[in-house]
């Protein structure tokens, strides 16, 4: 058998004699985020929330990709959310250029060619961001339930703005 994951299910074993029960899946402050799945990111902590309180939906870039807006979108008619924060970061990677030059990037990584994979990557930030949020609030499952802005996390200092 392949031992790779042991030390993670040792660490889950060890984990589950003190883990939180009995919650019921809802977003108890109302809150979903739509954020980066950078690993310097702790959504919950960055917002001064707790296990139980919002929905956390990560993907490349904090972009709102469609299974982040079916995220948005269950969470907003059926989990209790009525705020959805979008957030960006500094030194985003998927800042840092466009699709092909992830794609070239990827390819020269693996040896395989990944042309044909879609990351959503944009050196425009801000505009990403306002494009997001202004689809995620329009979106007729969600207008008129919940309030959608867009923020800015800096990795350096830990401060979060809004920009939209």
């Amino acid at each position: 058998m392949d031992h790779t994951f042991d030390d993670l299910l040792a660490a889950n074993r060890r984990y589950a004699t003190s883990a939180p029960r009995n919650f019921d899946g809802y977003a108890h402050a109302g809150i979903a985020v739509v954020t980066c799945m950078d690993s310097r990111l702790q959504p919950l902590e960055m917002i001064g929330l707790f296990l139980g309180e919002a929905k956390i939906l990560r993907t490349p870039g904090g972009h709102v990709s469609e299974d982040a807006l079916n995220g948005c979108i269950l969470a907003v008619n059926l989990l209790k959310v009525t705020r959805i924060l979008v957030i960006s970061h500094s030194r985003c990677a998927m800042a840092s250029g466009d699709d092909e030059d992830l794609q070239r990037r990827i390819t020269r990584a693996s040896g395989r060619d990944a042309s044909r994979c879609e990351f959503g990557a944009d050196p425009d930030q801000v505009g990403r961001l306002r494009a997001d949020v202004a689809m995620v609030a329009s979106h007729p499952l969600i207008a008129g339930r919940a309030t959608v802005g867009g923020f800015h996390y800096d990795v350096d200092t830990g401060l979060m703005e809004r920009v939209c």
